[in-house]
């Protein structure tokens, strides 16, 4: 099958550091090249990939201190694609609704999978618009607020299985992986650690947008437990995880995947996480981690985190989230848009 990938430019793919979109493109690219399809994909210059690349920008966007506009950049991304539409079996689109006027009025079979948040108003609207556009859900949680979406299945993300080993003996320290944002609750997972007594490593990215915050919440709080890294790579992520007794994910917003959380689940690390967007589907509570509702329930996890068997959470990893798996999915769907 000749499948196109259209990955957005913000980061490369895959992304060096934090990415969370970029890295899923980059997992499933390889994975269909490797199971013989011939694969194009479109994103930032200094990607890196076995398929077909058309750079579509001379690097990756978002730590390029050059950059003012992202959106032209993704517009040139866009003439590179549909330009090329007659050469591919399926376009698979990961930059959210951009190409959706595109390709309401083009014919090459096409697929998007939203990656983000749905529950906002303006969205409502857009997809409303366009609600002929066929769209894949990474959680069931998140296509809650589109039940009336042309929605062709749910795919859940994965990783290779050979990314991270996992470990089986458990950490001393519990460890945040992600953004430093207000919905992420960085400030839960301090006091959860102080709670419990237990250092706290956080790698984790700042954003601009997330600076005030940052000064007015974060800044202020007693920090003698945390450790700050900043922003890790697949290596320095898989040292960090498979000597963490646990991963924190005290999220307080319906979170449509949360790619940290199989992350850790790969190398055998159980995670704690909030009753919140995609947590419950992803973690089978009582094997590979627990999902909790409160500080006190978070706490009283950090305690309980030694009776999971870490094996066993690796296993479930391989059962539900691996890249193959990920990949024959999105082939299915693939070949039904075809038959249709």
């Amino acid at each position: 099958m000749r499948i196109a990938q259209v990955a957005p430019l913000y980061e490369s793919v895959p992304p060096l550091l934090y990415g969370g979109t970029e890295r899923v493109v980059s997992y499933l690219t390889e994975e269909l090249v490797r199971q013989g399809h011939d694969v194009t994909l479109f994103a930032s210059g200094d990607s890196v990939t076995q398929a077909r690349l058309v750079a579509c920008s001379e690097s990756s966007l978002r730590l390029d201190d050059q950059v003012n506009d992202p959106l032209a950049h993704h517009f040139v991304l866009l003439e590179e694609v549909f330009a090329r539409a007659d050469d591919f079996d399926v376009i698979h689109f990961h930059i959210d609704y951009l190409h959706f006027p595109f390709s309401q009025r083009q014919n090459t079979a096409h697929l998007t999978t939203l990656h983000g948040r749905l529950d906002l108003p303006d969205l409502n609207l857009l997809h409303k618009k366009f609600s002929e556009i066929p769209v894949v859900s990474i959680s069931n949680a998140q296509r809650l607020p589109w039940a009336w979406a042309n929605w062709q299945g749910t795919v859940y993300h994965g990783l290779p299985l050979d990314l991270y080993q996992p470990r089986t003996e458990p950490g001393e320290y519990l460890v945040f992986l992600g953004r430093i944002a207000p919905e992420k609750r960085f400030d839960r997972a301090v006091e959860i650690a102080q709670r419990a007594d237990m250092p706290l490593k956080c790698a984790a990215k700042l954003d601009d947008a997330n600076r005030q915050y940052f000064e007015e919440t974060i800044k202020p709080l007693d920090k003698h437990l945390v450790e700050s890294i900043g922003e890790v790579g697949d290596a320095d992520k898989q040292e960090l995880l498979t000597h963490a007794s646990a991963l924190l994910f005290p999220i307080d917003w319906p979170e449509p995947f949360g790619l940290v959380l199989i992350e850790a689940m790969a190398c055998g690390t159980p995670v704690i996480a909030y009753r919140c967007g995609s947590v419950p589907e992803l973690v089978d509570d009582g094997v590979t981690g627990f999902v909790v509702d409160d500080l006190d329930a978070a706490t009283k996890a950090v305690f309980k985190i030694k009776t999971l068997d870490r094996a066993l959470c690796r296993h479930r990893f391989e059962e539900r989230f691996s890249a193959t798996r990920m990949a024959e999915e999105y082939v299915a769907i693939y070949q039904r848009l075809l038959n249709n």
